[in-house]
């Protein structure tokens, strides 16, 4: 079988992934009363008197919920909520998996705004962090926008967050290996929907030079006519000496290439255009160029989203970390400070003494990436005075 093949028989076997286990054991009369009635009044009693104890006193402190509408699942694009279960049980096993933090699925269906806010919020109660997923551009933007307002937990939407901080963990690694200096790099990104236009907005906060947005019409420039919201507030940050062209125009002389679009786009001819190229391309399953032609085009370093080559850049590295940090501290927010000290935290797992081409970032399945992301989201709620334990 291929992975397709034995990842649905696995599905139909285990019929989810997930399940929902109890942390007391209901064996006696006596368990019963503490659990539920009588003895559960008192919880109640003392939540209702302060709203600030149902993080001590319910499992929301340490419970995410995985919150999709089914509008850019994967690759797959539209394909509604229920058929974007398999992927959010999926986010949720991995939240476990890797960071002990429980969470749950949640699947809307509906595409309107309005109603999406309104159905999160209306159930935010019950959570200690929002983690949104597969929401499509731009009403993601101001979905996790008008959430974030609204809520007084964490609200992070992993496409685009994540997927920012992750490159950004990889690209502070290449630097290093090629030696290019940090702060001057010219970096082009391909795809300007959800997790294009936040991996500009993280890189340009963190300093590591000038970005250049493309999409399907070429380069994205300040004043160009029919932008979405999204692209419209990039575009003012971003392409400082005002460019016009096609994707191959931008890559001449460019540092490093980050496609988050469509397979087969990049030749090795525009990679030979580069300047000692970092080549980031990330489309699944099949990425803008595969590896060996980036490095035969004269590629230095070479990442994919793909586990079949060297250089994974995935998600998985960060959301579990993030939440766990924030959770840990009470944060009503995840800031912009925590994320780059995520990035920073997540490129550190390499030592400079073991960085190579080949080996600029950690293995998805290093469990140890959690722990010291999540302490430096803590200490970063702490630091900015948003801790609230």
């Amino acid at each position: 079988m291929d992975i397709n093949e034995a990842s649905l028989a696995m599905h139909y076997e285990l019929g989810g992934k997930i399940e929902v286990v109890s942390r007391k054991k209901i064996e006696t009369s006596e368990d019963l009363s503490l659990a539920y009635t009588p003895g559960v009044a008192e919880p109640c009693r003392v939540i209702a008197k302060d709203y600030e104890q149902s993080f001590k006193l319910t499992r929301r402190s340490n419970l995410v919920a995985v919150i999709t509408d089914g509008t850019a699942v994967l690759g797959l694009g539209d394909i509604g909520p229920t058929a974007g279960m398999p992927v959010m049980e999926g986010k949720c096993a991995l939240f476990k998996e890797f960071a002990g933090v429980d969470a749950f699925p949640l699947c809307i269906d509906s595409k309107d705004t309005d109603t999406i806010v309104q159905t999160i919020y209306l159930i935010s109660k019950s959570f200690g962090g929002i983690n949104l997923e597969d929401i499509a551009a731009p009403r993601c933007f101001e979905i996790e926008r008008r959430l974030k307002e609204i809520c007084d937990i964490p609200v992070f939407h992993d496409d685009q967050h994540g997927t920012a901080i992750v490159v950004a963990a990889a690209l502070i690694n290449a630097a290093k290996v090629t030696g290019k200096p940090f702060g001057s790099l010219r970096i082009v990104i391909n795809g300007a929907g959800a997790a294009g236009i936040a991996i500009g907005k993280h890189l340009i906060n963190m300093g590591f030079g000038n970005v250049i947005m493309c999409d399907i019409n070429g380069i994205i420039c300040e004043g160009d006519q029919g932008l979405n919201p999204g692209q419209e507030e990039i575009s003012h940050i971003s392409n400082r000496d005002k460019e016009h062209g096609t994707l191959a125009d931008a890559l001449r002389g460019a540092d490093a290439f980050i496609g988050v679009s469509r397979p087969n786009l990049v030749t090795k001819e525009m990679v030979a255009s580069m300047n000692n190229g970092i080549v980031f391309a990330m489309a699944n399953p099949v990425p803008e160029i595969m590896p060996e032609e980036a490095l035969s085009g004269g590629a230095a370093v070479v990442g994919t989203g793909r586990s079949d080559f060297p250089n994974q850049i995935n998600n998985v590295l960060v959301f579990p970390g993030v939440f766990k940090g924030a959770l840990a501290m009470r944060a009503r927010e995840i800031t912009e400070l925590m994320k780059q000290r995520a990035s920073y935290a997540i490129a550190s797992m390499i030592p400079d003494d073991q960085l190579a081409p080949n080996n600029i970032i950690a293995s998805p399945l290093n469990k140890a990436v959690a722990d010291v992301v999540a302490k430096a989201v803590a200490d970063t709620a702490i630091e900015e005075g948003i801790a609230r334990v």
